[in-house]
């Protein structure tokens, strides 16, 4: 029956046998089972007609050849073709639906308008986990299923059309995989230059990117001296660093002066400040290197990064470590969702911080 066009007749299964199934028949029983009895294509015998009433299936539907409409399985093969990209595995078509799963460690985007248009269309849909947030291999990152069992051959058609062109051609979800970037580390603060305190964040720093494949490659601690910042960053930046992270004076106390070493750098600056709690002193800027395309990151961290469990340094850093360039808008954006809840047990991502 692959690649033949449909329309379903209604029959009583009484009257079955010999009929071609156009779905998958499926037995539910609560704590015991959900599994396919039938499959689409299997032709009813006198012996199945007891099994398909069991299951509730006084009536049933079978195939009758309609070229100006495709049955739900061929109509969820031109979902998933707008939807599948590289890094992604897929499972076959069973009652309309087919999932996708990432097949690396990596950032999810989405198309968010050419998905809103897609489940605009009505008789078919596309769920997904959030744009923006890293996905691990054999996560599921999204479902398409058609509603119907048959639906016609040009709405699917004009669906294909006009996502293909919102999307210059390209899949709605892409995965970006995590870059082994090389991370300088510019610690700043009198009281940790002198050792009077412990230095308890760039631990922090460490493992947070080490979640996404970096690694430290220089850590440089300095009195709270602008000119000896600037400095630093461009020397971690000559070296070979693939982004530079700063902690310490990023407040507005005078004597805080790291937002000024950055700027003075001559990087551009995204944004100081973000609609984010924890981590509303948060700056962002990109430097060009020697006037190449490449850009490398500059991030000033407030000090909630060191001790609270999930800030705006969890939000930004994946994108980061993706080299999936950061806006103003994007950080504006983070406003709703920004606020985070600081539960006792912290089930980030799975919560709604950053959503």
């Amino acid at each position: 029956m692959k690649g033949q066009k449909i329309d379903m007749k209604i029959i009583k299964t009484v009257d079955a046998e010999g009929a071609v199934l156009c779905h998958d028949i499926t037995q539910i029983i609560k704590g015991v089972t959900k599994d396919t009895v039938f499959k689409k294509g299997h032709v009813v015998r006198k012996e199945d007609i007891p099994v398909l009433l069991s299951v509730g299936k006084d009536n049933l539907y079978i195939w009758e050849n309609d070229d100006n409409m495709l049955h739900e399985n061929e109509a969820a093969e031109i979902l998933c073709s707008l939807c599948i990209n590289d890094h992604m595995n897929r499972t076959g078509p069973k009652e309309g639906k087919i999932n996708l799963s990432a097949d690396c460690h990596g950032l999810l985007k989405i198309n968010r308008e050419a998905l809103k248009t897609v489940n605009s269309f009505g008789q078919m849909m596309i769920a997904s986990i959030h744009s923006n947030f890293p996905v691990y291999k054999g996560d599921k990152i999204a479902g398409t299923r058609i509603i119907p069992l048959v639906i016609e051959k040009e709405k699917m058609e004009r669906v294909r059309d006009q996502i293909n062109s919102m999307t210059s051609g390209q899949p709605i979800f892409e995965i970006k995989e995590f870059k082994g970037k090389k991370v300088g580390v510019v610690t700043t603060g009198n009281e940790v230059f002198y050792g009077r305190i412990k230095d308890t964040f760039t631990p922090v720093i460490i493992d947070k990117i080490a979640e996404f494949g970096g690694e430290m490659f220089e850590h440089i601690v300095l009195e709270d001296d602008d000119k000896k910042v600037t400095k630093a960053i461009l020397e971690l930046i000559e070296k070979g660093a693939d982004m530079v992270v700063c902690t310490g004076g990023m407040s507005v106390d005078p004597d805080d002066k790291t937002p000024l070493a950055i700027k003075n750098t001559g990087a551009d600056i995204i944004s100081y400040g973000a609609p984010v709690l924890p981590g509303a002193m948060f700056l962002l800027a990109y430097y060009g290197k020697n006037g190449s395309d490449k850009t490398i990151p500059i991030l000033g961290l407030p000090g909630c990064v060191m001790y609270a469990k999930r800030t705006i340094f969890d939000l930004i850093l994946p994108r980061v470590m993706a080299d999936d360039e950061v806006t103003a808008e994007d950080i504006a954006e983070l406003g709703e969702g920004g606020l985070c809840l600081e539960c006792d047990v912290c089930v980030f991502p799975k919560c709604t911080f950053g959503r």
